[in-house]
């Protein structure tokens, strides 16, 4: 532990690096993903075929090269990214996030929306509501309540898979501030040590807030 607290400045700069990376992530995920739920249960076909390809891609691919995809591919077309605090790869490591993990929460959203009783949707329109009108006023509030653990347990991945954005070269989050105390001269059992801690420190909290979401949800239903 000699590294945590000689260097736990670096390491609490590097917690609030990772939170930092979540939050965007996070945020941006549940946004995307929900829209692409919602094409993939689209009555238009090229909406369902956007959403279908946009899940069996990401789904399928690892991370890493989701991540080289961003940082390298892209601006061999033209899509630059901006630096955020002199680091060029922020952007496109919490981009890399966003486009991988929204494939997992399309998916729970979609299985939350299949969830709901048809009947809900067809008195929907019975009474003149259009596709999105009858989607975000009747349909995904039922729905919400049955993909709440679910995606807990995908934010809670993703949390996870910022370890790998950082060993990918996003400076000032966890796994970069082990990179930092290896190259000091810190065993790299210390300092593994101190971020296994830190990651803790995120998930389990996380867990014991979704948990207490979940029964709020089961109290009202």
């Amino acid at each position: 532990m000699d590294a945590l607290i000689a260097e736990f400045p670096r390491f609490f700069a590097g917690f609030l690096g990772t939170l930092r990376i979540c939050l965007f992530a996070g945020v941006g995920a549940l946004i995307l993903g929900t829209f692409m739920a919602t094409f993939r249960v689209s009555p238009v076909p090229p909406l369902r075929w956007l959403g279908l390809a946009w899940v069996t891609i990401f789904r399928n691919s690892p991370l890493a090269v989701v991540l080289f995809l961003f940082a390298f591919g892209l601006p061999q077309v033209g899509v630059i990214f901006p630096s955020f605090q002199n680091n060029a790869f922020f952007w496109p490591g919490v981009a890399s996030l966003v486009c991988y993990t929204a494939a997992f929460v399309c998916e729970a959203v979609r299985s939350g929306i299949n969830s709901v009783a048809p009947g809900q949707a067809e008195a929907a329109r019975a009474v003149g509501l259009t596709f999105t009108q009858t989607l975000s006023a009747v349909v995904l509030p039922q729905a919400i309540r049955t993909v709440v653990p679910p995606l807990g347990s995908v934010m809670i991945a993703m949390i996870k898979n910022s370890a790998i954005v950082g060993a990918f070269g996003v400076t000032g989050e966890l796994f970069s501030v082990d990179s930092g105390n290896t190259a000091l001269g810190y065993s790299a059992l210390s300092s593994l040590t101190g971020v296994a801690i830190a990651y803790l420190v995120i998930t389990i909290p996380a867990g014991l807030l979704l948990g207490v979401i979940e029964r709020k949800i089961e109290v009202k239903r």
